[in-house]
């Protein structure tokens, strides 16, 4: 994942938002749902849980990261990063929602790759989802170090997992959520023009397109959030009333000192979201000093992390004006 300062690198990237992509998807209208999905899920027993964000299992979303890792380095086009889709697909679908590829080709400084997004809504309600909750669940291609990104592309991306089972318990709040797993978001070079966030701009721009991008009332991205010593930095040019929201559900629920402000404006997969006109923020602990290394391993995370961050987002969901 290539965090960079956004105020040295925003120029790069929106001449890399100007490059042409080969889309092998029109981005004239929003993505069909395939017929075979469109049979509404099974409505949970009982009314959904008063507290939801208490359902969220830090050892479930663990578990997703382990799976996930253990399918080796996954770097966008890969054959590891397949098999980690279809393990995303099928564990997502097997909660309610339905999942649509978002498949585009883009030219790399290794060539054309292909890229996939994974696009989830729950149930077949035709009502528009109001808030975009996102991972990138690709890893960095390194040439001489084994890169498995446990907390990098890993973390977020098994927890999303985890809050796709937690969203379910409450059908009515689900179909008001988008989950999206973005694939290259990481360069595969260096950062630089035409090279990553490939995933998320090509998302922001089917939403402007299709003028979808208007139905959405903010977002949250997840990314870098299961070190065992947790601390969520979140970028000083986050929004603002967001940002509050957070601090506010993190003090609610007793893990304030596991949210702080980082050092200055960061670049990641809510950049193209902001420019969208989507207020998005980014939870993510770019403090971890492993980030980009052979040691960013499972070892180096906590499911007790991984349900902190699981909690409060559920909890702001639930109890700030998000929706």
């Amino acid at each position: 994942m290539m965090k960079v300062s956004r105020l040295a690198l925003l120029a790069v990237l929106l001449l890399a938002g100007a490059c042409s992509h080969k889309r092998e998807q029109s981005a004239d209208a929003p993505e069909a749902m395939p017929p075979s999905e469109l049979a509404p899920p099974p409505e949970p027993p009982g009314p959904p849980p008063a507290e939801l964000w208490k359902e969220f299992s830090g050892r479930r979303a663990f578990a997703h990261v382990k799976k996930l890792v253990d399918f080796g380095p996954r770097p966008s086009g890969s054959e590891a990063l397949e098999r980690a889709r279809k393990y995303i697909v099928d564990s997502v679908r097997g909660a309610g929602w339905q999942v649509v590829p978002q498949e585009f080709i883009d030219r790399t400084p290794r060539g054309p790759v292909t890229f996939v997004n994974l696009i989830a809504r729950y149930g077949n309600s035709d009502s528009p989802q109001r808030i975009i909750i996102a991972s990138h669940y690709d890893t960095k291609i390194f040439d001489t170090i084994k890169f498995v990104g446990a907390d990098d592309g890993g973390s977020s991306t098994g927890a999303l997992i985890e809050l796709a089972r937690v969203l379910a318990l409450d059908p009515g709040l689900a179909r008001r959520v988008e989950l999206v797993f973005f694939d290259g978001e990481e360069a595969v070079v260096q950062f630089g023009p035409g090279d990553g966030l490939y995933g998320s701009r090509y998302y922001a721009h089917v939403l402007r397109e299709t003028a979808r991008n208007r139905q959405f009332k903010c977002g949250v991205l997840w990314d870098m959030i299961g070190p065992s010593d947790l601390n969520i930095t979140l970028p000083t040019d986050s929004p603002p009333e967001m940002a509050r929201d957070i601090f506010a559900g993190a003090d609610s629920l007793g893990v304030r000192k596991n949210f702080s402000y980082f050092r200055g404006p960061m670049l990641d997969d809510h950049v193209p979201l902001n420019e969208s006109h989507i207020p998005t923020i980014d939870l993510i602990d770019f403090d971890f000093v492993y980030w980009h290394t052979a040691d960013d391993t499972l070892d180096k995370l906590s499911p007790e992390s991984l349900r902190v961050v699981g909690e409060v987002t559920l909890y702001c969901l639930r109890r700030m004006p998000w929706l």
